[in-house]
């Protein structure tokens, strides 16, 4: 069995299924060959970025893709230019992300104009391939455990099941099984465009690790589930921590806490409760402030994320600058 048709046949969402839908070899592959497992049951979302020329003719592709196949579609346009300090990806991952939840929680209608049942899962079309390229972005960056687990195959968000079912098949792999049925796609000109690391990556090392370690996608997938597991042990034991210290928390119970499980519960506190992250220094000066906190008067008033951690009397608090 192809691989392809191997993770579709394995893969088990809540119907009816949306598919985020470029037009490009990988989602085509998903989105046809899902319509084939559950004809009736499956819809495409297609985003227009508007970032460049060919972003009409990729919409008008995928119109055509699915007229053909008789499969519902939504087409959203959304303006993807970043704001002020954003990265163009970040900005365009996140009007992509809100996109996909404003067209599953629209009514579907199909040709006959009658509703269609609402949307319960969304598929996205990333691959072996992309699992490796964000695995190596993260270790470029010193990520931890989290930033190591990649991309999660599985998830929940704003009423819906996401999933990613080709997490283990190869990108070469997907335009092998539409060549086979003849089926065409778009080619996004940005995915040769050097200047993007991830590009670099693609072209550039993952023929390398092909050929010196021919089996890297599925070691790395192994690796980055390791990591996940890690990361899940993490979680579990922050909110522990954070139960205990209180939120906002008590710094003498913060510091009855080992180095590691103090920069854990930190970490979970600000990211759960002000979405904020800190940097590994921000993180490592707000737990030696911690420590050293034990007169009255100690002062503590520390950058983090996008506000400030300070000291009030004996708890900690942040607000945002």
């Amino acid at each position: 069995m192809h691989p392809v048709d191997q993770a579709v046949k394995a893969f088990q969402p809540e119907l009816p299924l949306a598919v985020a839908f470029s037009g490009g070899a990988d989602s085509s592959a998903l989105l046809l060959a899902c319509h084939a497992r559950w004809p009736g049951q499956v819809r495409a979302i297609h985003v227009h970025h508007g970032l460049q020329a060919a972003a009409d003719g990729f919409q008008l592709h995928c119109e055509a893709v699915c007229a053909a196949h008789g499969i519902p579609l939504k087409v959203c346009k959304i303006d993807a230019r970043k704001q002020p300090g954003q990265s163009p990806e970040d900005a365009a991952r996140q009007g992509r992300y809100q996109a996909l939840i404003e067209a599953a929680e629209q009514d579907w209608l199909d040709e006959g104009r009658l509703a269609l049942q609402p949307v319960r899962s969304m598929a996205l079309a990333q691959h072996a391939d992309d699992q490796v390229e964000t695995l190596l972005l993260a270790l470029s960056r010193g990520a931890g455990v989290a930033g190591l687990a990649a991309m999660p195959a599985h998830w929940q968000r704003a009423g819906l099941q996401w999933f990613r079912p080709l997490l283990e098949v190869p990108g070469q792999a997907l335009r092998d099984w539409l060549q086979q049925r003849n089926m065409t796609w778009v080619e996004d000109p940005t995915n040769t465009d050097q200047g993007y690391t991830r590009n670099r990556i693609r072209a550039q090392l993952l023929p390398v690790l092909e050929q010196i370690f021919p089996q890297f996608r599925s070691t790395f997938a192994r690796s980055s589930a390791h990591c996940a597991q890690a990361a899940d042990l993490l979680q579990e034991l922050a909110a522990s921590d954070l139960q205990a210290v209180g939120s906002p928390p008590r710094i003498r119970d913060l510091q009855a806490l080992s180095h590691q499980r103090l920069a854990n519960v930190l970490r979970h506190w600000l990211r759960s409760e002000y979405g904020t992250t800190p940097s590994a220094a921000q993180l490592t000066q707000l737990v030696q402030q911690v420590y050293a906190c034990t007169t009255r008067g100690h002062r503590i008033h520390i950058k983090v994320g996008r506000g400030f951690v300070q000291r009030q009397g004996a708890i900690l608090d942040w607000y945002n600058s």
